[in-house]
């Protein structure tokens, strides 16, 4: 088994609460049951957000799914480039498996495929 890492990002309309958190909440079911994971086998998950989202932790959302208890999440901001995408919300899961890399399934919703096209349509 190895740890591999699976990329995710999500944008939001405006930095309310309720759309941070169902859009963190969309991004996580996504990334889930594209690659068949439970949360057991999460190392962890790093969330990061852009400056213009303050509204709400996005790992609360994460934290009141049956089974996530134990997840260890960490929010952060991410590098505020100049020109770069507003109100994204990425995701860094680390999990165990015995998938290869080329196995996994990155999720890129919303407005957030144009950060990795390649993978965003695959």
């Amino acid at each position: 088994m190895n740890v591999r890492g699976i990329r995710g990002a999500i944008t939001v309309e405006a930095n309310e609460k309720d759309l941070i958190l169902n859009a963190t909440l969309e991004l996580t079911h996504k990334i889930v049951a594209e690659n068949g994971i439970v949360p057991e086998d999460i190392a962890c998950v790093f969330i990061t957000v852009t400056n213009d989202i303050d509204d709400a932790f996005p790992a609360s959302a994460v934290r009141q799914l049956e089974g996530w208890e134990l997840v260890p999440l960490m929010c952060s901001l991410e590098v505020p480039v100049k020109g770069s995408l507003e109100r994204c919300i990425r995701f860094m899961v680390l999990v165990n498996t015995d998938k290869s890399q080329a196995e996994i399934k990155h999720v890129y919703l919303g407005g957030a495929k144009a950060l990795r096209p390649d993978l965003a349509n695959a």
